[in-house]
């Protein structure tokens, strides 16, 4: 029988727990996978994406005794909440389900069994740390102490974070219970396990080939090594499902969990009238885990054997991405870097992060960096800019001056579509192998290119002279935007759909991008994209610190928009001297006039439009007015104050200042005003230093 070449594919993520709020870290592994599914969805793959809330364990049970809810209470508060979270940054699960449910329950049982009556488990005594005064055995995540291998100190009982090494609770030095602080004691229980050893044979092939080569490695050499057993049962107290044929044992969170992904395709299959057996037992269907890499152990080993056991597929491959820092930093409250989702969403749009995301991530396992300097920059500069800046300058002036109707493109514009629709593969191929960083790099160059040919034609010249050649630049213009709103819809869905109606067109898939569109209507401009105010990003900063917390943590530069200290003892002495550093924070630009007309209200202000390159077109309002006639500045450069505060005034916002000469000296009547210009060669965006 011939391979199906257009297999159904199953998409999992890693369950949050929940017992606590997404932040921005577990988006990374959320977005990456939703960037993934919704590209195979564009090319009319049928592709699903499941998850669920990770329900069990000791930590729920003592949240919800804390907060005075049943444990089935507070999951369900979690899981409402973090599917709202989800879904408010465009995370599109086909399934969001839980593992505390009835299928659940009878696949951990089926797959208990299986491990059981194949021989695979063995039960033991073993001491385990139990503490007196909150009268329950331990878990590993609930014991604290100094690492035995390294020494650090305030490590869990099953990992130390600095060494990396792994260990048993029982070995940590001088443990301390996370619930009270009281020193526990060793007590005798029995454990049920898994003979890891039992599967040394299938894991040392089936690993290569289905998991990254750097984990690969690493899991190679546990294989190679002593493959302890996994303990798979605890004791009660424990919020999970009791083992059938050990009452007082219930089965382990990590036991329940994978299986979580199975029994969430089974209520998919029932709600949708699929057959479950093709994804999980027979059949070409492939399934792929995006995991984070503090987890390869529990997927790669444990998780493997067990589907083997139990008769199911196994995952057609592992994916593995690395973990986030922000600031360079692990993420840290202290700093206000530990930010919830909602408290991110409370503050920015969600397009920006998944933007932001995409430019980093790759099919490899290096961590990844939240720059929030770099965030606001990249986003002004690339997302709004450049690729926005297109549609904008395109759609507005084609409405106003041009009554909205498209045309063909000239001959120029031919080509560069062209040049733009030849990179549509490379783009795809990006996409296909999870290098989303590459798929933006082809983006970020077509859009330069498509910028560079606008202000190359000057539209806002031509039209003068040139109605329809005008038409032809701004349907190029558009054309060359649509495409590069097709190839960002996996990464940003929300904005590609505005295009598609401003462009009066249907949803977008990836081979609608093989189209040139002329003639039609354009609609009505709507706000794609605007500029991150580093100040948002800011009080996004202060409100993720504790309460109470007065730390000062510098999170945006002035040039990323934010304001230089205003009082002279910072930087400046008696003379109004001032250091190379604070000189450094203002950030000049060259900037092309591309509009100005006089404030009839206003004595001296001219309002412009100023084009500043890659950080996109500013309206300025500048007191120039009793030195120049608007229609003498047009497509002239100057030099402005690109991160000087936004300033509200009566006739609008002010996003800068140009700068312009005059003799302090002079008294009386207007004084001259000169403004600066750059010598030939500097282009608008460019830095002045």
């Amino acid at each position: 029988m011939a391979r199906n070449s257009n297999p159904r594919r199953l998409v999992t993520a890693a369950l949050p727990y929940a017992n606590g709020p997404i932040h921005i870290g577990h988006l990374v592994e959320y977005l990456q996978a939703d960037f993934w599914v919704r590209w195979n969805k564009m090319n009319a793959r049928d592709c699903v994406y499941i998850c669920a809330d990770d329900t069990h364990g000791t930590p729920i049970m003592v949240k919800a005794r804390e907060l005075g809810l049943t444990p089935e209470a507070w999951i369900a508060k979690s899981h409402a909440e973090h599917a709202r979270d989800f879904a408010d940054f465009g995370v599109n699960f086909d399934i969001y389900s839980s593992t505390n449910s009835r299928e659940n329950r009878e696949l951990s049982e089926h797959f208990y069994a299986a491990l059981r009556d194949k021989g695979h488990l063995r039960t033991r005594t073993q001491e385990q740390l139990w503490c007196d005064h909150d009268r329950m055995f331990l878990p590993d995540r609930f014991v604290k102490g100094v690492c035995p291998k390294c020494g650090a100190v305030d490590q869990y009982g099953d990992s130390c974070d600095k060494c990396g090494s792994t260990y048993a609770a029982s070995e940590l030095k001088t443990p301390a219970c996370a619930i009270c602080g009281s020193k526990p004691a060793l007590k005798p229980t029995s454990v049920i396990s898994v003979k890891l050893s039992d599967f040394r044979d299938f894991l040392r092939d089936w690993v290569p080939a289905h998991s990254p080569a750097e984990a690969a490695n690493k899991l190679s050499e546990w294989i190679k090594g002593e493959l302890l057993d996994w303990d798979i049962s605890r004791d009660a107290p424990y919020f999970g499902f009791e083992i059938p044929d050990h009452a007082g044992k219930f089965f382990y969170v990590w036991l329940t969990a994978p299986i979580g992904y199975v029994s969430a395709t089974r209520q998919l299959c029932e709600q949708r009238g699929l057959n479950f057996e093709d994804y999980w037992s027979r059949g070409e269907d492939e399934i792929y885990h995006f995991i984070g890499k503090d987890i390869i152990k529990f997927h790669c080993l444990f998780w493997p054997a067990m589907l083997k056991t139990a008769g199911f597929k196994t995952p057609t491959q592992v994916f593995v991405h690395g973990m986030l820092t922000v600031n360079g930093e692990k993420m840290s409250k202290s700093k206000g870097t530990s930010i919830t989702a909602r408290t991110y969403l409370n503050h920015l749009d969600p397009q920006f992060l998944r933007y932001y995301y995409a430019t980093k991530l790759t099919s490899g396992m290096s961590d990844l960096d939240l720059g929030l300097d770099d965030f606001v920059n990249r986003v002004n500069s690339e997302l709004v800019g450049k690729i926005t800046n297109l549609g904008s300058r395109g759609a507005q002036m084609l409405a106003k001056r041009l009554d909205g109707r498209m045309g063909r493109l000239d001959p120029d514009g031919r080509a560069l579509l062209a040049r733009a629709q030849a990179r549509r593969g490379t783009i795809a191929a990006a996409y296909e192998a999870r290098d989303f960083a590459r798929a933006i790099q082809e983006i970020r160059d077509i859009a330069d290119e498509a910028n560079k040919y606008f202000d190359e034609k000057a539209p806002w010249n031509l039209i003068k002279t040139d109605a329809e050649a005008t038409r032809a630049v701004l349907s190029t213009t558009l054309n060359v935007f649509r495409l590069l709103a097709i190839a960002l819809k996996p990464v940003l869905p929300r904005y590609a759909d505005q295009v598609a109606r401003l462009l009066g067109e249907a949803s977008y898939t990836w081979r609608d991008g093989e189209a040139v569109i002329e003639g039609g209507q354009v609609g009505e401009y709507e706000h794609l994209a605007t500029r991150v105010d580093a100040e948002k990003v800011q009080a996004m900063v202060e409100a993720s610190k504790p309460a109470g917390s007065t730390t000062q943590t510098p999170t945006t530069s002035p040039q990323a928009g934010h304001t230089a200290p205003s009082t002279a003892s910072a930087s400046t002495g008696a003379t109004g001297v001032i250091d190379i550093d604070t000189f450094g924070k203002i950030d000049l630009r060259i900037a092309k006039i591309i509009a100005a007309e006089a404030v009839p209200e206003a004595d001296k202000l001219i309002k412009l439009r100023v084009d500043l390159g890659p950080l996109g077109e500013r309206q300025i309002f500048a007191g120039i007015k009793s030195a120049y006639d608007p229609a003498q500045l047009v497509g002239r450069l100057t030099v402005v104050v690109a991160n000087l505060a936004p300033r509200k005034m009566k006739f609008g916002m002010s996003e800068g200042m140009v700068l312009a000469a005059s003799d302090p000296n002079e008294s009386g009547g207007a004084k001259p005003m000169f403004l600066l210009s750059p010598d030939s060669g500097a282009k608008p965006g460019d830095r002045v230093k």
